[in-house]
């Protein structure tokens, strides 16, 4: 048994490496006053931009407005499709729901988790108008022929990168593009426990299109360019000062944090190489992986019991996501039930995730490979 507390995300252990920094960063914000929109969110907006190689990010409240936030500056109308796979968080669909366009739900390769080319090629009807490839657990979608689908159909791209912050995708062609900077707009999430995550709620949305970002910026700030004069129906949205200077520490050392947490995966699937019941994460071959997630296939029928055996070691586990979007009440009008999503079925009755962090210490991940080996003895 370890002698202290295992945890899913260790952001104690994250912040007393940084302290230093985040308290000097977090204290200048203070003593300027300059909470909101102040010189603390242009530089982690500039930043942030600069390291995903991209034209424009622009700081929100958090992930959901900046899914929510891109719909609307994309002109969509209301019954207007918009294609997501069904193996995702809710955030997903229900921003598209909740702005009266058709969530359209599809399944996903039930090894990388990721939906494909050809099962969004399956979904397109005349009502489509947009797709949003999810970047699940840490690895980019097969970005590629996805941008060649939408560019026959003319249909947007909003890339839910909320899990993969950092990760790199390689064309044919050899060029490398980070997540979230090759469809129209990137959303992200900087909810605590994501890879770069602040000590509160945010998000942001990112593109390379002028015109796009005019109306990003404009929406999120209550449909106003300038003070009082409101062209549009918006929102609210704001990155905060104390956020954004936390945000803009932590971006300093995210591929260090990208470069742990492959370590902590790589330790894992040798650790379980020889488990039969196990199937470690399948690496998309064009993408890095930053493991926002270390997530496990129990293939035997056993993945509860194997929870449940964790927990009494005081083990930590979850399990995303165990109830389908389109069996969720809120979703069901926008799903046939006729048809079915088999990937998504037997992912939602197999997998779990173990702890994984920058932080994680060789005795606690060895007393985790063991308690679950020891499951399947």
């Amino acid at each position: 048994m370890i002698a202290r507390k295992i945890q899913m995300v260790d952001l104690g252990s994250q912040y007393q490496n940084i302290a230093k920094e985040i308290d000097e960063s977090v204290l200048a914000v203070v003593r300027s006053t300059q909470y909101i929109n102040g010189p603390a969110v242009k530089s982690f907006n500039k930043n942030l931009a600069d390291y995903l190689k991209v034209n424009h990010v622009m700081g929100c409240a958090n992930g959901t407005d900046a899914l929510q936030i891109a719909l609307m500056a994309l002109g969509l109308k209301r019954g207007d499709e918009v294609i997501v796979p069904a193996f995702t968080y809710a955030a997903t669909a229900e921003v598209i729901g909740l702005l009266q366009l058709s969530p359209v739900m599809i399944d996903v390769d039930p090894d990388t988790f990721n939906t494909t080319a050809e099962l969004i090629e399956k979904a397109i009807t005349p009502k489509t108008k947009a797709i949003v490839p999810v970047h699940l657990f840490g690895q980019s979608t097969d970005m590629e022929d996805i941008l060649a689908l939408a560019k026959a159909h003319n249909l947007f791209i909003i890339e839910d990168n909320a899990q993969a912050i950092g990760a790199d995708y390689t064309f044919k062609d050899g060029t490398v593009k980070k997540t979230g900077t090759m469809g129209h707009v990137g959303c992200t999430s900087f909810f605590p426990s994501k890879n770069l995550g602040a000590y509160g709620d945010g998000g942001a949305m990112f593109c390379n299109d002028d015109e796009i970002a005019d109306n990003l910026k404009m929406i999120a700030n209550h449909g106003q360019k300038k003070r009082y004069y409101h062209d549009v129906i918006g929102v609210n949205s704001r990155l905060d000062s104390i956020q954004a200077a936390i945000l803009d520490i932590k971006l300093r050392h995210l591929d260090q944090y990208s470069s742990n947490r492959a370590q902590v995966a790589k330790t894992y699937d040798e650790g379980f190489e020889s488990v039969a019941a196990l199937q470690t994460p399948k690496r998309q071959h064009n993408s890095t992986h930053v493991f926002h997630q270390y997530t496990l296939r129990v293939k035997n029928g056993k993945r509860n019991e194997l929870q449940q055996y964790l927990a009494e070691k005081e083990i930590p586990s979850m399990i995303y996501y165990p109830i389908p979007l389109y069996k969720q009440d809120a979703f069901k009008e926008f799903y046939n039930s006729s048809q079915g999503l088999p990937a998504t079925e037997i992912l939602s009755d197999q997998v779990i995730s173990l702890p994984i962090h920058t932080e994680m210490k060789s005795d606690v991940q060895g007393y985790i490979i063991d308690s679950v080996k020891s499951f399947f003895k």
